[in-house]
C-alpha cells in the first residue's frame, strides 16, 4: 500500500501533490505520467511562491478526490489534514471560505464511499477554523454528510453541544431555523430520540416569533408535523406548542384547522372530548399514523393530571373512574402509571377512597404560567431579604452591648 513519504524538505502541501498525482497518473504509463505529475508539481510550487492558497488547495482536492479508493484511511487522512490546513495559511476571512467550500464540496460528492472518514476529515476542517460563520458552514455539510453517508451516530453526540455552539457562530434566524430542522430530521429517524427530535423541531417553530403570515406560512407543514409527533409521543405529557404562532396558524387553516383543534384536545381538555373528536374524524388519526387506543391511553392520563390541579387537593376514586372512563378496579392502576411517569406527586387513601394530591402539575407550561412563577420568584426574594434583613438587626443588637463592655475592659 503507498504510503504519503517527503522525498526532500519541500513544503508538506507539495509533497501531497507530487504524491497524489503521481498515484493518479500511475496506470497511464511513465511517458504521459511524468510530464503531468512535473506541471503539476511546478503549478503548486507557484502557487505556494505567491501565497495563492485557494488555488493551491483547488489542485490538491482534485487529485487527492481521484485516490480516494486507491490509498488507506490513514493516507487519506494524512492528506487531507494538509489540505484543510491550508485555511490557517490565509489571513483573508473571504479566502478561507473559498477554501472551505472547494473542500466540502469535494468531500461530500461521494458521501456513501469511505463516510466515516469524509466525516472526521469535516471535523478536522472544522476544529482548524476561526471564523464563527465558517465553523456553522462546515458543521451544517457535516449534518448533510452524516445524512447521506447514513452515519448519523458519529454526529448526534454532538447535538448536546449546540447551545454552545450557538453562542459561539452567533448565526441568525435563517441559520438558526435550518440547524434547528436539520437536527431535529436526523432525530426523528431514531425512535429513541423522539423526545429530542420533538425539542429541536419547536426550537425551529419558535424561530417564527413575530414573523408575518407570508413568513409563517413556511412552517404550516412543520407545525402539523410538532403536533402528529406530540400527540403519538407516550412519554411527552406537556408542550409549548399552542403559544407558537407557527402552529396557532393552523388553527383556521383548511388543512391542519382539525389537527389543531386535536392539539387543543390533547393539551386543554379531557378524555370525553377526544372521544367526541375520534368519532368524526377517526380517518383523519390513521391518515397521520396515530394510533386510537395510544391516544386514548395518553389522554387519560392527561386528563388525571387535569383533575389534579383542582385546588381540593384530593380526587374521589369515583371521579376518576367517571374521567377516565375506566373499571373501578382500574383507578389504582392508572394513578400509579401517573406517578411512575411523574406526572402528579400524590397519595393513595384507599380508606377514603381519594387520592391526595401534594404537588399539581401544570398541562401547559406557557406565558401564564411564566409569569406565575415570576410573582412566586419576586415574593420568595422578597421573603429572604426581608429574614436577612431581621438577621443583620438582631446582630447589630446583640453586638452593640458587647462592643461596649470591650471599651470598658480597656
Amino acid at each position: 500500500m503507498a504510503t504519503v513519504v517527503p522525498t526532500s524538505e519541500e513544503d508538506a502541501a507539495l509533497t501531497v501533490v507530487r504524491f497524489a498525482s503521481e498515484l493518479a497518473w500511475a496506470d497511464a504509463g511513465p511517458e504521459v505520467a511524468e510530464p503531468q505529475v512535473s506541471r503539476l508539481c511546478m503549478e503548486a510550487e507557484e502557487f505556494i511562491g505567491m501565497g495563492k492558497w485557494l488555488e493551491l488547495a483547488s489542485l490538491m482536492i482534485t487529485s487527492a478526490e481521484l485516490i480516494f479508493s486507491k490509498v488507506s484511511e490513514k493516507d487519506i487522512e494524512s492528506i487531507f489534514t494538509i489540505i484543510c490546513n491550508l485555511v490557517t495559511k490565509t489571513a483573508n476571512p473571504d479566502e478561507a471560505m473559498e477554501i472551505v467550500k472547494v473542500v466540502t464540496a469535494k468531500i461530500l460528492q461521494q458521501p456513501n464511499e469511505k463516510p466515516v472518514v469524509r466525516l472526521k476529515i469535516l471535523i478536522n476542517l472544522y476544529n482548524l477554523l476561526e471564523t464563527p460563520y465558517c465553523q456553522f458552514y462546515v458543521y451544517m455539510k457535516t449534518l448533510n454528510l452524516a445524512v447521506d453517508g447514513k452515519v448519523t451516530e458519529f454526529i448526534i453526540p454532538s447535538f448536546k453541544k449546540i447551545d454552545n455552539f450557538l453562542k459561539d457562530w452567533k448565526i441568525g434566524i435563517p441559520e438558526q431555523r435550518e440547524l434547528f430542522l436539520a437536527i431535529s430530521n436526523i432525530l426523528k429517524e431514531n425512535k429513541s430520540m423522539s423526545k429530542d427530535a420533538l425539542k429541536f423541531l419547536t426550537s425551529y417553530l419558535a424561530t417564527f416569533l413575530g414573523e408575518d403570515a407570508h413568513v409563517l406560512s413556511e412552517a404550516k407543514e412543520e407545525g402539523a408535523h410538532a403536533i402528529v409527533e406530540f400527540v403519538r409521543a407516550p412519554d411527552i405529557f406537556q408542550c409549548d406548542l399552542l403559544d407558537l404562532p407557527a402552529v396557532a396558524q393552523l388553527e383556521k387553516d383548511a388543512k391542519y384547522g382539525l389537527l389543531y383543534e386535536l392539539l387543543k384536545i390533547f393539551v386543554t381538555q379531557r378524555l370525553d372530548a377526544y372521544l367526541e373528536y375520534h368519532a368524526t374524524n377517526s380517518t383523519l388519526l390513521k391518515t397521520y399514523g396515530l394510533v386510537h387506543e395510544e391516544c386514548i391511553a395518553k389522554m387519560r392520563l392527561m386528563s388525571l393530571v387535569d383533575l389534579s390541579s383542582d385546588a381540593s387537593g384530593t380526587i374521589p376514586y369515583e371521579l376518576i373512574r367517571d374521567t377516565l372512563q375506566i373499571n373501578d378496579d382500574e383507578v389504582e392502576l392508572w394513578v400509579v402509571r401517573a406517578i411512575t411517569a411523574k406526572l402528579i406527586d400524590c397519595k393513595l387513601d384507599q380508606m377514603n377512597q381519594v387520592v391526595v394530591v401534594s404537588h399539581p402539575t401544570d398541562r401547559v407550561f406557557g406565558q401564564h404560567q411564566w409569569q406565575a412563577l415570576r410573582t412566586k420568584l419576586v415574593t420568595w426574594r422578597g421573603n429572604v431579604a426581608n429574614v436577612i434583613s431581621t438577621i443583620q438587626a438582631n446582630k447589630i443588637t446583640e453586638d452593640g452591648p458587647q462592643a461596649a463592655q470591650g471599651l470598658v475592659a480597656r
